[in-house]
């Protein structure tokens, strides 16, 4: 039973929460209607994804919740979690920001979708597997036996989120709560996965609770707004398509500065000279082809990943390297670092061919460009203190530092990325993601390198975070000329940081040239399709930006 339904779908009144003493949120209240998009935003820490999983009563066993959540008119806060299990996936559906940590790597993902439909229904297998079908092809996959034994591993990001998406709404449930669905995705399969969404909750009635920090985003798919800070709603705004330019609280209208700030860059780009400092020249990848998998079933033909790319950055330019998912920006990024070998091309680093070195010669040029990867917790061990995450690269000089150097390098380090000192002796949990970021960039920094790397740098951060990070890159490029490589699906962020872009689409380098007149002129079909993607706040603001 889906309890009476004489108010809106979604009620939420006075919800607090408490956990290990600490008051995490404090009487929020929310109404949301079937049918219709509330978008929920703030910086992180608000409370935005811990109202969500409050609702969806994904708390720990350890919360004390008071207040009242209800669904077409059923109180949830005080149900069972026998109750709730029913609840998640029949009438209320999750998709989440990473669905390759949502989606089981040993289970198909016509399995997985039917998994849901076999959980709360009392049908047979085969019809479970005509509805995971039906809702796949919906979602927009392929609705044909090959796409349904296909594992997760063998998809996109684009393609898991769609699979994630099928998994919340294959049986039509009432609300879906989305927590950062797009923030992985390329801005091309975000605006399709935003449609997606939108459609699905028009056509079917789902009241859709989209949960981000990209105000241009929520901009363009929510009917009404509502901003959280310290774990309070301290505005609500809506309905219409304009509820952002509406915004007048102070945390509200902060938020929105934010989203309008430009680092200050150099004045003049980098003086290129005849030399680049990183040169690839007819570059080929082809991942190696199965004729089948462990289980017995076809896989597809090998994929040539980079198809004839030439390259070149400059000392202190800034080069975003941009495109769809699955364009290659990956693996070419893996070969441009040394970390995987062409199948045909070269690579240079400052002059050096990277291919055709070995040993000690190899160490003494990998320690010219280095990387920082969108989330540093992944590539940080989490027993180590932050003095030995951030010394690690110094492996690669010869001859090696003493200890006495190795502690001054690792002050300087965190010194020029706004750190201090004693932060060496703590581990990275204690540390925000802001924080985390900065550790990583000084990890990078202290072997002083000519190139630094950066892919989806900051795509999981909160706006404000992200524009500490942001001029932060641009200080260090200003006093340190170091050349950046920026990764990103952001072109917003590319348009503010960069000198030159490079678009990729399969494979191949399709548009290249100066920023401006990449984001003014567009020349390839490529280029222009992702322009026209971006979410624009200006747009979202009805204009008043």
């Amino acid at each position: 039973m889906n309890g009476s339904r004489n108010g809106p779908l979604l009620s939420v009144a006075g919800l607090s929460v408490e956990l290990g003493g600490k008051r995490l949120l404090s009487e929020v209240t929310l109404e949301l209607e079937s049918g219709q998009t509330l978008g929920l935003v703030g910086a992180s820490g608000s409370g935005k994804s811990l109202t969500a999983l409050a609702i969806a009563g994904l708390l720990p066993a350890a919360a004390k919740v008071s207040g009242s959540v209800r669904l077409n008119g059923e109180e949830l806060a005080d149900l069972p979690e026998s109750r709730m299990c029913r609840i998640r996936g029949e009438r209320i559906g999750l998709v989440t920001q990473e669905p390759a940590t949502a989606l089981n790597p040993l289970m198909t993902i016509g399995d997985q979708v039917a998994e849901t439909i076999l959980e709360h229904r009392a049908v047979p297998n085969r019809e479970a597997l005509r509805i995971a079908r039906e809702t796949l092809n919906e979602v927009g996959l392929p609705a044909s036996r090959f796409a349904l034994d296909r594992y997760p591993h063998e998809l996109s990001g684009g393609q898991r989120q769609r699979v994630a998406i099928a998994i919340a709404v294959a049986l039509r449930p009432a609300l879906l709560i989305a927590d950062e669905p797009t923030t992985a995705l390329d801005v091309t399969v975000q605006a399709q996965v935003l449609i997606l969404l939108k459609r699905l909750s028009r056509s079917h009635g789902i009241g859709l609770l989209f949960v981000s920090h990209d105000l241009a985003v929520v901009g363009q798919v929510a009917d009404r707004i509502a901003v959280m800070d310290e774990g309070r709603v301290v505005e609500r705004r809506g309905p219409g398509g304009t509820a952002l330019a509406t915004l007048r609280d102070p945390v509200s209208l902060r938020l929105l500065d934010a989203a309008r700030h430009r680092p200050v860059r150099k004045t003049e780009p980098p003086v290129r000279k005849a030399e680049p400092l990183l040169k690839a020249q007819g570059l080929h990848f082809e991942h190696t082809p199965f004729a089948a998998n462990a289980f017995g079933k076809q896989r597809e033909a090998g994929v040539r990943a980079v198809d004839g790319v030439d390259i070149e950055l400059h000392r202190g330019e800034s080069l975003a390297l941009v495109g769809e998912s699955g364009s290659g920006k990956t693996t070419l990024l893996r070969l441009l670092l040394g970390l995987q070998t062409p199948s045909a091309g070269q690579v240079w680093l400052a002059g050096q061919p990277l291919m055709q070195l070995h040993g000690k010669a190899l160490r003494a040029v990998r320690r010219r460009i280095q990387a920082v990867f969108q989330d540093p917790y992944d590539s940080f061990n989490p027993h180590w203190k932050v003095e030995r995450l951030v010394a690690e690269p110094l492996a690669l000089l010869e001859p090696a530092v003493s200890a006495q150097e190795r502690r001054r390098r690792v002050e300087v380090a965190l010194a020029q990325v706004g750190l201090p000192a004693d932060a060496a002796q703590r581990y990275p949990h204690a540390f925000s993601g802001g924080q985390r970021q900065r550790i990583a960039i000084a990890r990078a920094l202290i072997v002083e390198p000519d190139i630094v790397v950066l892919d989806e740098a900051v795509s999981a951060l909160d706006i404000f975070t992200r524009n500490q990070v942001l001029d932060l890159l641009a200080d260090l490029s200003r006093e340190m000329g170091i050349a950046w490589l920026f990764v990103s699906h952001d072109l917003a962020l590319v348009q503010g940081v960069t000198d030159r872009v490079a678009v990729m689409q399969a494979g191949r380098i399709v548009e290249t040239g100066d920023t401006r007149r990449i984001f003014s002129d567009p020349q390839h079909p490529c280029t222009r399709a992702m322009l026209a993607a971006v979410p624009r706040l200006p747009d979202a603001l009805g204009g008043v930006f």
